[in-house]
């Protein structure tokens, strides 16, 4: 998939309505990944947001795990990605507890809750894609769980799991509107 004249032309018009001071994504950022995350991410906040807060605790489409279970886990697949790239913009390699927050603690939290979690974790994650420079794309990057990589394989990465996530809730999400460079 890549970008056509017309995405260019959208987001550079945008350029200029939004001015000085807005955020946008390096020239050499990975475009089209970053493209795929985002629409993944707004499928799944839409799959999210048609259902109801007690929707949110039935089964999902994995055995054993509820909806919010697999919102928890997008969301703190966001959030690890996240405190990565604010390690690695500090110099520094993501450190984490070495016990880390429970799925199934998390999972228990108001319906509220859940839904404030994933759209923080997806601004937090967007945020932090938007801030990297040129030189950060390809910077080493360990993650959360020992992975060497770079950010420029993060999206795709992300892209995978926000979609692969939607069609987890079991709410009628289907593989035929993943776009087809996903594969899942």
């Amino acid at each position: 998939m890549s970008l056509t004249e017309t995405d260019i032309a959208a987001r550079e018009a945008l350029k200029e309505r939004l001015g000085k001071g807005a955020r946008f994504d390096a020239p050499n950022a990975p475009a089209e990944d970053l493209l795929l995350a985002r629409r993944g991410t707004a499928y799944f906040a839409r799959k999210l947001m048609e259902l109801t807060d007690d929707d949110l605790y039935a089964p999902s489409a994995i055995d054993g795990l509820s909806r919010a279970h697999i919102i928890v886990r997008v969301s703190y697949e966001a959030r690890y990605q996240a405190l990565a790239l604010e390690a690695l913009d500090k110099g520094e390699v993501l450190e984490l507890p070495e016990e880390l927050p429970s799925l199934d603690l998390a999972a228990t939290l108001p319906a509220r809750a859940l839904r404030h979690l994933f759209q923080h974790s997806e601004v937090h994650l967007n945020v932090c894609w938007r801030d990297l420079s040129e030189d950060q794309w390809d910077a080493a990057l360990t993650l959360a769980d020992g992975t060497q990589t770079t950010p420029r394989a993060l999206p795709l990465m992300r892209a995978q799991g926000i979609w692969q996530g939607a069609l987890d809730l079991g709410n009628g999400a289907r593989l035929k509107d993943v776009p087809k460079a996903l594969a899942l």
